[in-house]
């Protein structure tokens, strides 16, 4: 029975304020049918799902539908502002990679390479390049495994001032 009383109070509700909240919803989007057509269907939705609220004898029930109806306006229109539309009669390029900037940035990087000292060109080869690790890289130079910490620092270092005074940024 509940079920029942339900749908006869949402009928009643449609019958008596659907057209003066499409109206309403109408004034709210601009005279934007559609979107005015979204506000009432989303209105009338909260109002079933809240008919306790809209079968009070007390209050007006239209004074709630076009309070949630506004609400709902002001809420699609924020949305939209936050998140802007972008209306095109062509779809957007795709990019394709060609390795022509991977080329580009490997000659960057050899000729900055180029630049350093042995000892810092020859750790960073070993470690980043090659793949070496530390311990590897120690033992390949004769040198401590700190040693290849310290110069790997300072390897990066002058690289990065290098590739800077070329114009690389990160």
């Amino acid at each position: 029975m509940k079920e029942f009383a339900e749908d006869r109070l949402m009928r009643a509700l449609h019958d008596e304020h659907a057209a003066a909240l499409w109206s309403y919803a109408l004034h709210l989007t601009g005279g934007d049918r559609v979107r005015a057509e979204d506000v009432v269907q989303e209105t009338l939705l909260r109002a079933w799902r809240n008919a306790k609220v809209l079968d009070q004898s007390e209050g007006s029930a239209r004074g709630w539908l076009f309070t949630v109806a506004r609400r709902i306006a002001i809420d699609d229109w924020r949305a939209s502002e936050a998140h802007p539309e972008v209306v095109t009669g062509q779809p957007p390029e795709t990019a394709v990679t060609d390795g022509t900037e991977r080329a580009v940035q490997g000659w960057l990087v050899a000729e900055a390479l180029g630049e350093l000292s042995p000892r810092h060109r020859d750790v960073l080869v070993l470690c980043y390049f090659q793949g070496y690790s530390v311990a590897d890289a120690a033992k390949r130079l004769g040198v401590a495994e700190g040693t290849i910490k310290s110069r790997t620092h300072y390897a990066l270092r002058a690289l990065r001032l290098v590739l800077e005074e070329r114009g690389v940024t990160q």
